[in-house]
């Protein structure tokens, strides 16, 4: 196993709300790989999760950030580059959250002041903290930064709503700014996406258990747990991966890339066995 891919670099990680979190298992493993974090979130959420065991776990400081917020933005990146003595060498970014969806309406149907929020929630704050970093010039060079997303920024996915608009903005944003950033400052800017798991924010999907099974199915080697995707993020946080960006990669058990299943055929036909058709 490989140990110390991250000695001596320090990083912010939004969104960690608890154990169920996939930024919590990037916290800890980055914290087991040798880095110092600060870890971030907002302050409802900071209030409702369990943030602060994550950070007596890893050692880590707590700084309250609405990453809608452009000034909370900068109070953040300052204060980490206090904390640090030096500026940042990685950054994760895993927010995202639908009013739409938790109110249960049909995209068709869709509150475009909801969706509105969406996309600032769950897109547009990556641009800013992208944006206030650079005007910081906080993320040191060939530093990382990293966001979370879902296929359904590429296919239609029933249920998942607007977040599919959401997330499909959030990997333009990486392949727009990451030539910016990787030009201007050799800073990586990546995308990873996720098999469907079982977070907090994911529980909230109409359907979820159904799409949770029907991907592992369809998926040779199976649905990408929370753990995988810190392994992931890690790995693009390292200086393994020094020459790669504006990338979006799939950590989904190949899901991404199949159009039938044995298991999900043989599935197909048991629902054949079991209904009439009508």
């Amino acid at each position: 196993m490989i140990t110390n891919l991250l000695q001596g670099k320090k990083g912010i990680i939004f969104g960690a709300l608890n154990n169920k979190s996939i930024a919590w298992h990037v916290a800890e493993k980055a914290h087991a790989q040798g880095a110092r974090i600060v870890l971030t979130n907002a302050p409802v959420a900071i209030r409702m999760g369990t943030i602060t065991e994550l950070a007596e776990k890893t050692g880590s400081e707590v700084i309250s950030a609405d990453a809608t917020s452009m000034k909370d933005l900068e109070v953040l990146f300052m204060r980490a580059m206090e904390i640090f003595e030096d500026k940042i060498d990685f950054v994760l970014h895993s927010i995202g959250m639908s009013p739409n969806v938790r109110k249960g309406i049909p995209y068709a149907e869709i509150s475009y002041e909801n969706m509105l929020k969406t996309l600032d929630i769950s897109a547009l704050s990556f641009h800013r903290i992208l944006q206030t970093a650079y005007k910081l010039d906080a993320i040191r060079e060939w530093g990382s930064v990293v966001a979370l997303t879902y296929v359904a920024a590429q296919r239609t996915l029933a249920g998942y709503n607007d977040m599919g608009d959401a997330k499909a903005l959030l990997e333009s944003i990486s392949r727009s700014f990451g030539y910016i950033y990787g030009k201007g400052r050799h800073v990586r800017v990546n995308t990873v996406s996720q098999s469907p798991t079982a977070t907090t924010a994911g529980a909230g999907i109409e359907g979820f258990d159904s799409l949770v099974d029907f991907s592992d199915r369809m998926s040779p080697l199976g649905n990408a747990d929370a753990a995988d995707c810190a392994d992931v993020c890690i790995t693009l946080f390292s200086d393994l991966t020094r020459k790669i960006t504006m990338q979006n990669i799939f950590n989904d058990g190949g899901f991404s890339s199949m159009g039938m299943s044995q298991r999900a055929i043989e599935q197909y036909r048991k629902s054949f066995d079991e209904c009439t058709d009508k």
